[in-house]
């Protein structure tokens, strides 16, 4: 995303831009199964691009002027797959081996 055309999109549209509920880095488990909508050039229409309760790491952050809503990319075990909130919650800390030193 172009950070210096973000300021006047609020500007230009009336309408302010939802701030993510999520933070780049962050570690986000898939609420339901994902599945190419046809917007994943690599793989089928239709085809499991990530399954429900995998867990995956944001690697960027995005929006969607015509929803106002913040796009997420996921790094799933299989792919990179751009997700709503709605389709994620965060990861509970100490979850994968990587995470417990960070909690202790």
């Amino acid at each position: 995303m172009n950070q210096a055309a973000t300021p006047a999109l609020p500007a230009m549209t009336g309408m302010e831009i939802r701030e993510p509920a999520y933070a780049w880095g962050q570690r986000v488990i898939a609420i339901d199964d994902l599945v190419n909508d046809g917007s994943h050039p690599e793989r089928e229409p239709d085809a499991l691009l990530a399954s429900r309760g995998d867990v995956g790491e944001i690697v960027n952050i995005g929006h969607a002027q015509d929803i106002n809503e913040p796009v997420y990319l996921v790094q799933f075990a299989g792919c990179v797959v751009g997700c709503l909130e709605i389709e994620l919650v965060p990861a509970p800390m100490g979850l994968l081996p990587e995470t417990d030193a960070a909690a202790a």
